[in-house]
């Protein structure tokens, strides 16, 4: 079941959520069309119910929302980047475990 906590970010968006955001943030850049980015969905749901209140989550359709990942070089997906004070920190590629997710989130919580 998906988390009511991850929220949907937009280029338009990404700027005030994000970058501006007072707590750290972690984005997902995924594609409905890409299987390891389904495959991590359901534990991108689980941490932001974990960290709820120490890390926002969010997620970008990257089909939708070409210019944000452009701006940040993303070549793969699912990319997950983590901001904190509006600059990124931390970045894994790939459809990786829960544990080393819990582990770039834990530098920035």
């Amino acid at each position: 079941m998906a988390s009511d906590k991850v929220i949907n970010v937009t280029d338009g968006a990404f700027e005030s959520t994000v970058i501006n955001n007072a707590l750290p943030c972690l984005v997902d850049f995924w594609a409905p069309w890409c299987g390891p980015c389904k495959a991590i969905g359901p534990v991108i749901d689980q941490l932001a119910d974990e960290f709820d209140g120490k890390v926002k989550i969010a997620k970008m359709n990257v089909d939708e929302n070409p210019e944000t990942p452009g701006k940040f070089g993303i070549k793969a997906i699912p990319t997950l980047i983590l901001f904190k004070d509006g600059k990124a920190v931390g970045q894994i590629t790939g459809a990786v475990g829960k544990g080393q997710l819990v582990a770039l989130l834990n530098k920035a919580a």
